[in-house]
């Protein structure tokens, strides 16, 4: 890749993760979001027991937000003209999530014109998956540029 678009494409990476920290919903989530390349976006987050249903784990609320925000920003990452919106996500719990810290990985798997799919999952602080997803994301007509967070 030319060092010019090079450096493009990680304007574009840091302008996501701006994009992300923007978005009110984040302040009731704590995380930080990490777009190190393009098609894969890493969401750190903190489990705390304001999140947890009656039975004393995570509701399930906090693995779809998480995996959707992964999954959606390794999408918009191969997309740096439009705000990407999700169209559906199906998901599986494969393990309950207890207090403490927690990693989403989000990858692209394909499509880059009208829609994509990605794929998404949550690692507890042991290294085990508590949770896979799969996203389909499509372009809206919003240009990233006018969003306020996106800052390149």
């Amino acid at each position: 890749m030319p060092p010019e678009r090079e450096a493009g494409a990680a304007a574009h990476l840091r302008a996501l993760e701006s994009l992300y920290r923007s978005a009110p919903v984040n302040d009731l989530f704590r995380s930080t979001i990490e777009i190190a390349e393009q098609g894969f976006a890493r969401i750190r987050f903190e489990v705390a027991r304001e999140v947890f249903h009656a039975a004393g784990a995570a509701h399930g609320t906090l693995y779809f937000k998480m995996m959707d925000d992964a999954a959606f920003y390794a999408c918009n990452s191969m997309v740096s003209d439009r705000f990407l919106l999700t169209t559906a996500f199906n998901l599986n719990f494969t393990k309950p999530l207890r207090e403490g810290p927690v990693i989403a990985e989000g990858r692209w798997v394909s499509g880059k014109r009208r829609v994509l799919v990605g794929e998404a999952r949550l690692i507890d602080s042991e290294g085990e998956e508590a949770g896979r997803g799969t996203g389909t994301f499509m372009r809206s007509h919003i240009p990233l540029s006018t969003l306020p967070g996106y800052r390149p």
